[in-house]
């Protein structure tokens, strides 16, 4: 890991107070004054008010046309937007739904929302008509703010028809009949916005996010004021997020992975963040960027790094980054020594959950340990445990949860929003349970098994689909690996691997038995893929997680 200094922050100091060692390792960390905390007054506003010209975000448009933000900019334009947004009756307590990509107005809506006490709810423009009055109906969605690109208008429009409670549609970049025009007209609103006594802080509902829906109908996450701070962690230890540096998290807006690493941590931090508003992902489009942008730090979800090393990487100059991490499912090996070898760099990784912020995570100056998800973060008290909520010793697999019997840590979840049912079955008996499930080593590191309802269960043996998937990832041939479970008269279940393979390979039965022989070697023999099929493509949640439960 290149080294690199890291400026305190003295916008923070009121609210954050951390414990480091010699190598800058975050040790204990705590928050003060949490109960008044509000992200755009006292993150963002704040720094306006003492470097008004530092770089907030560098913006690259889809036709590659760039614009720099500064902390001034997004304190003014955010104003005009919480003006805007009041004089078409948006009020404390509204659900806003926020459909934005990766447009910069995005990050004006976020911070006037949160100035008026509007709840925010970013979500996917992969939305149809069906998936939005879903949401509509079960959040109680008043405003929506939306991309005037592809089919969303449509969707909302035809979604709309049984959501009474759906009043208010606004479009960014373009106009249409029945929608407000965002760009033409927040603009004739005042710069001037100021807090009062009604301003919401602390335990104030802030963001509500859908969870992925891997398992069935996607639940709402509801989070404070506070979950902001937590994702102070998240960008100063994890990310590694440098004042004077540039950070890159490539993620969607309506994602939470998007303000994990694009807004709350990173400006908490004072850093910039670098934004390209691309349509769809290509590595060779977005490798020349690096040097071109001088980012210096990075983050991408394992699908898209796997995508980046079936490039040629030496062709690319990555020399400006000097610290990487992922997140969002598990990181292959293979993927990681592709980059170590690219970049010199070590990718870390960390684990976290719409309903959380980080949580588990190999944290700048620690040392990872290849596959392994890190160690807890200071601030949560998490264990593994066994389905009857006891400690599991070291190296037996069990469920990862968060105590919260002596306090909730500052960045979990508030509850499902209108579902008391499902709160409860997450959250009881002084733990909030994950629902995904690791094993401990005797250093306290953590490695991933799988969702509790992905593991396998074959003539006795508990098998983990991940590991599976890691060996058989690091065949050149193997663009995707999805491991699930078939099931077997004789062993109860039995392993199957389903499998997309790149470009000009032939998925043959003599492919089948290469494969299988080489799984038998590189890990237990009893967790070969019995059964291997070849597909063209894995069925995915719309946020890209592999849906294992449909193989």
């Amino acid at each position: 890991m290149k080294a690199h200094v890291k400026k305190k922050s003295a916008i923070t100091g009121q609210f954050v107070r951390t414990l480091e060692d010699e190598n800058g390792c975050l040790k204990a960390i705590s928050f003060r004054n949490e109960d008044k905390f509000n992200f755009a007054f006292d993150c963002v506003d704040a720094i306006a008010n003492n470097t008004p010209d530092k770089l907030a975000m560098l913006h690259v448009d889809k036709n590659k046309v760039e614009r720099r933000f500064t902390f001034n900019d997004m304190k003014r334009r955010s104003n005009q937007a919480a003006n805007y947004f009041k004089s078409l009756g948006i009020k404390k307590g509204d659900r806003v739904m926020l459909v934005l990509k990766r447009h910069y107005q995005f990050w004006f809506s976020m911070l006037a929302l949160h100035k008026l006490g509007a709840i925010a709810i970013p979500a996917t423009n992969q939305l149809l008509a069906h998936d939005f009055e879903y949401r509509f109906q079960s959040a109680g969605v008043s405003a929506i703010v939306a991309t005037a690109d592809g089919q969303v208008a449509d969707s909302v429009d035809e979604a709309q028809t049984t959501c009474p409670t759906l009043q208010t549609k606004i479009m960014v970049g373009g106009n249409r009949e029945g929608w407000h025009d965002f760009d033409a007209e927040f603009e004739m609103y005042s710069t001037h916005f100021y807090r009062t006594t009604e301003t919401p802080c602390g335990d104030d509902t802030m963001v509500m996010f859908f969870t992925s829906g891997t398992t069935g109908y996607p639940k709402i996450a509801n989070h404070s004021y506070k979950y902001a701070l937590g994702h102070y962690v998240t960008a100063k230890y994890w990310h590694g997020v440098d004042p004077d540096g540039l950070h890159f998290t490539i993620s969607d807006t309506g994602w939470g992975k998007a303000l994990w690493g694009k807004f709350y941590g990173q400006w908490l931090s004072e850093g910039a963040v670098f934004t390209y508003d691309f349509d769809r992902f290509h590595a060779d489009d977005i490798l020349p960027m690096f040097k071109k942008y001088n980012i210096t730090t990075f983050c991408a979800p394992p699908t898209m790094l796997r995508m980046m090393i079936k490039e040629d990487l030496s062709k690319y100059d990555l020399s400006s980054i000097v610290h990487m991490t992922t997140a969002g499912e598990a990181l292959n090996p293979e993927v990681w020594r592709q980059f170590r070898k690219a970049t010199g760099l070590r990718i870390m990784e960390g684990f976290g959950q719409t309903e959380t912020t980080l949580t588990i995570g190999n944290l700048f100056g620690t040392t990872p340990k290849l596959g392994s998800m890190g160690k807890p973060i200071p601030g949560y008290d998490i264990d593994i445990v066994d389905p009857d909520g006891n400690p599991v010793p070291d190296g037996e697999p069990g469920e990862i949860i968060i105590r919260t019997d002596k306090r909730v840590p500052c960045g979990l979840f508030k509850g499902y929003y209108n579902n008391e049912e499902a709160t409860k079955e997450a959250w009881h008996d002084g733990m909030y349970h994950t629902g995904d499930t690791a094993w401990r080593d005797e250093d306290g590191y953590f490695w991933y098994v799988g969702r509790t309802d992905d593991v396998i269960k074959s003539s006795g043996y508990r098998i983990g689909p991940f590991e599976i998937e890691s060996v058989i990832m690091e065949l050149p041939y193997v663009l995707e690996c999805g491991v699930s479970a078939a099931p077997d008269e004789v062993r109860g279940q039995v392993v199957k691997a389903s499998i997309v393979l790149v470009k000009g390979t032939e998925g043959t039965e003599e492919l089948k038995k290469e494969i299988q022989d080489y799984v038998k070697k590189h890990t237990a023999p009893y967790k070969y893929p019995r059964i291997v099929v070849f597909q063209d493509s894995l069925p995915k949640t719309i946020s890209g997680k592999i849906q294992r439960n449909k193989l």
